[in-house]
């Protein structure tokens, strides 16, 4: 024990990314702060994951995600819109590279489950190129499905 009876510990959340896609975030938690912030860097930089970015600023489609409590709605923007979204999903968002998005949180305001359910909502973005591999097509004909709305009456 220390004098006093008092021990501190603390807490870091750290979001790292190279602003071009990928992103990670870590925990840590140490006596001292700068101790803290270095084991939560780590951890963030084994955990970054690939985001795929239409035109390299924003998102394909709207997705949600949720963590415990947490829940986000993530939503593709116009350029020029800039970064519409709250504190932690922010910090997610320009570590990202992203720069038109509009994102809302619902239920808890708590930074690690807002930070998990926004991972959750990235990691459920899709390419156009990754669905078209998928689906044995290619990404020209999975467009001009999309654009033309219901393309076989169109044909008739």
């Amino acid at each position: 024990m220390v004098k006093g009876g008092r021990r501190f510990g603390f807490a870091a959340l750290v979001v790292v990314g190279d602003q071009r896609g990928r992103v990670g975030f870590g925990h840590g938690k140490a006596r001292e702060v700068p101790e803290a912030i270095r084991k939560a860097t780590e951890a963030a930089k084994r955990s970054m994951v690939r985001v795929p970015l239409k035109d390299g600023r924003t998102l394909h489609h709207e997705t949600a995600g949720r963590h415990g409590a947490g829940k986000v709605i993530v939503r593709p923007a116009e350029q020029g819109t800039g970064i519409i979204a709250g504190g932690p999903m922010r910090a997610v968002f320009e570590t990202l590279g992203i720069q038109d998005v509009v994102a809302k949180s619902i239920g808890s305001s708590n930074p690690y489950n807002m930070v998990r359910a926004t991972f959750d909502a990235l990691k459920h973005q899709d390419s156009p190129r990754s669905v078209a591999a998928r689906r044995n097509i290619k990404v020209s004909t999975l467009q001009s499905r999309r654009v033309g709305g219901d393309a076989e009456a169109v044909a008739e």
